[in-house]
């Protein structure tokens, strides 16, 4: 056997240590829990988004009505001082006066109960919202320490996998840059696997027996020759 050639074993094992790393690194835990916080807020935005619109269109018609309560509480006031400035002496016009001002007192009171009923039905969807608003802390806070967490488990495969990444140069080194070539491509193509051991007159890669002419032939090629299993492709190594 090579051991040049023996080396391309080594050096599968360390990428497909590497590409276990990589693997889990994409598929940690706390992503998909971040996945699903992510969708969490995305359902709650759109469950509490009626509610807040409701909550404002209240909003707007209380503010509406206090404000009309405050314009006919202010046109009272003012009827209020003409009818005790004394500029007014007629009895029949003094009297219109009054009743104007009390037409306006009840006036404002309706809008002012319309106000206080609007009110009594923003409170529970104030409570809702809150309630939401609170959820959403919480979620905010679980995104924060699980992101903490995931760059911890990522940096400490990042650590693992830039150790094999050390060692895979050092092989590397000691390999034909043509072989190693040969070698990525195959790994491509083959999901990883590109070389595999002869043993017995079958190839470990994809469990097929050589021909017997072909086993023959590998035999007799120099033990530095790169050769190929005859059914997969892959590097054999002998």
């Amino acid at each position: 056997m090579s051991s040049s050639l023996a080396r391309l074993l080594d050096l599968q094992e360390l990428d497909i240590a590497i590409d276990q790393l990589r693997h889990r690194r994409a598929n940690l835990p706390q992503r998909a829990e971040l996945k699903r916080l992510a969708a969490a807020t995305i359902d709650a935005a759109k469950t509490i988004q009626p509610v807040i619109d409701e909550r404002s269109a209240l909003a707007r018609q209380e503010k509406r009505l206090e404000d009309d309560a405050a314009t006919v509480n202010d046109k009272a006031t003012s009827e209020n001082k003409r009818l005790y400035s004394g500029s007014i002496t007629s009895p029949r016009e003094l009297q219109a006066i009054h009743e104007e001002i009390e037409s306006l007192k009840r006036r404002q009171r309706d809008l002012e109960d319309h106000a206080l009923d609007l009110m009594v039905q923003i409170e529970p969807l104030d409570t809702t919202i809150a309630d939401s608003e609170r959820g959403q802390r919480e979620r905010d806070a679980q995104v924060e320490a699980i992101t903490d967490q995931l760059t911890i488990a990522e940096a400490e495969i990042d650590a693992e996998v830039d150790s094999y990444a050390e060692k895979r140069a050092a092989v590397v080194a000691e390999v034909d840059p043509a072989v190693v070539v040969q070698y990525e491509s195959l790994r491509k193509e083959f999901g990883g696997v590109a070389v595999a051991r002869l043993e017995q007159g079958s190839c470990r890669g994809c469990h097929i027996k050589l021909s017997s002419v072909e086993f023959d032939r590998v035999k007799h090629e120099p033990i530095d020759a790169v050769v190929h299993c005859e059914h997969c492709g892959r590097i054999l190594i002998r």
